[in-house]
């Protein structure tokens, strides 16, 4: 069996799996998990920036706010149906990651790490200045009535617990699935080998900063997908999503899972998501135990749970 189909056979069990467990968790754990799915597809965008292409963002939460607020605000203000709001919102987030792109991409190693970081600043303080239409820091609720869409003649309310989770599910999978053919093909290759040594990748014929744009791209595009499903789903919209902190998340969960592996960013969005609501009922400074984790990571697994256990037990595992 070749190591693709074994990666594909693993990312069709894990699936299996999670679409199983919505009949047999409780509704709170249903709904947490939820969360981690649309977190994660969070994650597998950073992932193929950071993991992949060997570029270090500072600014994700940028794009997963472009989404948000291009999908809610269509929502809130204009009553567009949820489907087209979320496909407004990708729309968006594309578009946002196209003319960030094209800028950010001109700068390199801590230099593109500070532009990043200062356009998304920008943006999250964008939301503030013009809180009139966003919100700012308080952020608006969508409308019940408006949480809900009609798909083929089936009504889906997306306040429901089974509702969202499919969703999430389903939009995960694509996501899964979607990184699983690009990062497999002719173009993940073209990834792998500008992050390993971009000059000789560029003296063989290929133009880096257009693989650089395209991954860029395409990492911002599902950060936003992210964004707007999320918005849509809880019914909030608010500048805290296009906070720093917010770009910090992705990168957590790519490094406790493993960068420039496909299931990575599902694994440290899972842990460290339990690990945070867990810490944070017990303790205000629940922060520090996550910096020490990320101490101990970097230090004896510093590419990662799946990065190890691929380094060391299953090169497949990519």
């Amino acid at each position: 069996m070749t190591n693709d189909r074994k990666l594909l056979l693993l990312c069709l069990g894990v699936l299996a799996i999670l679409f199983a467990l919505q009949f047999v968790l409780s509704s709170y754990l249903v709904l947490a998990l939820t969360r981690i799915l649309i977190l994660s597809v969070f994650a597998m965008g950073y992932n193929i920036l950071m993991g992949y292409t060997g570029l270090l963002s500072l600014g994700h939460a940028m794009f997963f706010a472009a989404g948000l607020y291009a999908s809610g605000l269509a929502s809130y203000y204009w009553g567009v149906p949820l489907g087209w709001a979320f496909l407004i919102g990708i729309a968006g987030s594309a578009v946002v990651s196209v003319i960030i792109g094209l800028l950010a991409l001109r700068t390199e190693a801590v230099a593109f790490m500070i532009v990043t970081l200062m356009f998304s600043q920008a943006a999250f303080l964008a939301t503030l200045h013009f809180s009139k239409i966003t919100g700012g820091d308080q952020g608006l609720t969508l409308p019940t009535e408006a949480r809900s869409f009609d798909l083929f003649g089936l009504v889906l309310d997306m306040t429901h617990d089974g509702t969202r989770f499919n969703i999430a599910f389903t939009v995960f999978a694509v996501v899964l699935l979607l990184t699983y053919v690009a990062t497999r093909g002719p173009f993940g290759r073209q990834l792998v080998a500008v992050r390993g040594n971009p000059g000789r990748t560029e003296m063989l014929g290929f133009n880096i900063y257009i693989v650089k744009l395209m991954a860029f791209t395409l990492s911002g595009t599902i950060a936003g997908t992210a964004g707007a499903l999320y918005g849509l789903m809880f019914g909030y919209i608010g500048s805290s999503f296009a906070d720093f902190q917010n770009s910090i998340q992705p990168l957590l969960f790519t490094l406790v899972g493993g960068p420039g592996t496909l299931l990575g960013p599902l694994l440290g969005t899972a842990l460290m998501t339990m690990l945070i609501d867990r810490l944070s009922g017990l303790t205000t400074a629940y922060l520090i135990v996550v910096g020490v984790l990320l101490i101990v990571m970097t230090l004896w697994a510093p590419k990662g749970i799946l990065g190890t256990i691929r380094d060391k037990w299953a090169r497949w595992l990519n």
